[in-house]
């Protein structure tokens, strides 16, 4: 392959986000805190959806393959970077850079699509409560959550490939804490214009074409919102879409900036901050955003905590 031959060394070298001062070992043991509480939110919510048969339903099946998706993002980057500082040694093969690169751009991809099908789920939800059964069945839901896997593994897939055709024969320091393309991109010594336009297209289609969608059902959502006469149903409706909102707002605003921005505007700094955000922080914010705010997520848990209690 081309990155081999570049050089004696093919591995690459991660910056880092981290040195080994008291202030950043101290930010360091907090995302490492974060990492936890992600993870175990994450597995929580997935095993509650899957046992608690209450919560089978299109809403709760599809916001479990959310919380698999940022189980599995936030495993794609911490783990690496956690070892990467303790160890000392910051080398990410050039497999190893791949894997991230396919399974991070997969994954954004993916909850970009499946953000919109959620969006749409409510739509009808409030929109048509008698048809709802059968506008969101079950083998609809799952062919909608399935194709917003196969689209951010198709995006995955195609990024990782166009990036493996560039030479990098200079340095080999990526300014990141994770293989990330726009920071590979500055190292390459091949013209990278026509990828840039690339991934511009692709942000279009994966970040903007669902955006319009969101916004489209959430204009009939709040329309309908407004008429309805009932307090309690206006409240439910409100709570359910604001904490969607919010975790769209995050996923969305974030994306946008690293991605839709001229190379000339990037500075390395930026980036990590952001990337930080969205590959970090946003995992753990999605469960705990849901749980909080949902009463039937947490009447779920306080039945399964029931249950291991009055086992003991």
């Amino acid at each position: 392959m081309e990155w081999e031959n570049q050089t004696f060394s093919p591995d690459f070298i991660l910056m880092g986000i981290f040195s080994h001062t008291p202030s950043h070992i101290f930010l360091f043991s907090l995302v490492l805190g974060i990492f936890t509480v992600a993870l175990l939110a994450n597995i929580i919510m997935v095993l509650l959806i899957y046992l608690d048969t209450r919560l089978h339903i299109p809403m709760y099946f599809l916001l479990s393959q959310l919380s698999l998706m940022d189980l599995m993002l936030i495993c794609t980057t911490v783990p690496k970077m956690a070892c990467n500082y303790l160890s000392g040694r910051n080398t990410i093969s050039v497999a190893g850079c791949e894997m991230q690169i396919f399974l991070y751009v997969s994954l954004l991809g993916a909850e970009c699509f499946l953000l919109a099908v959620m969006a749409y789920d409510r739509y009808v939800a409030i929109c048509y409560p008698l048809q709802y059964p059968n506008l969101m069945n079950q083998k609809l839901c799952g062919l909608m959550a399935a194709s917003s896997w196969t689209l951010g593994v198709f995006d995955g897939i195609v990024e990782v490939a166009t990036t493996l055709s560039f030479s990098y024969c200079g340095s080999r320091e990526i300014s990141q804490f994770f293989c990330d393309v726009p920071a590979l991109l500055r190292l390459s010594c091949t013209d990278t214009s026509t990828f840039e336009t690339l991934i511009f297209i692709c942000c279009v289609v994966m970040l903007l074409f669902p955006l319009s969608l969101i916004v489209i059902s959430y204009t009939r959502v709040i329309i309908t919102v407004i008429r309805m006469s009932s307090g309690e149903g206006r409240h439910k409706a409100v709570t359910t879409c604001t904490s969607h909102l919010s975790v769209v707002g995050m996923y969305y605003g974030a994306a946008m900036f690293i991605y839709m921005r001229p190379t000339s505007n990037r500075s390395p700094a930026q980036d990590k901050t952001v990337s930080t955000f969205y590959t970090i922080l946003t995992p753990m914010l999605n469960p705990l955003i849901y749980s909080l705010r949902n009463k039937d997520v947490a009447k779920a848990f306080s039945k399964a905590v029931g249950k291991e209690k009055s086992r003991e």
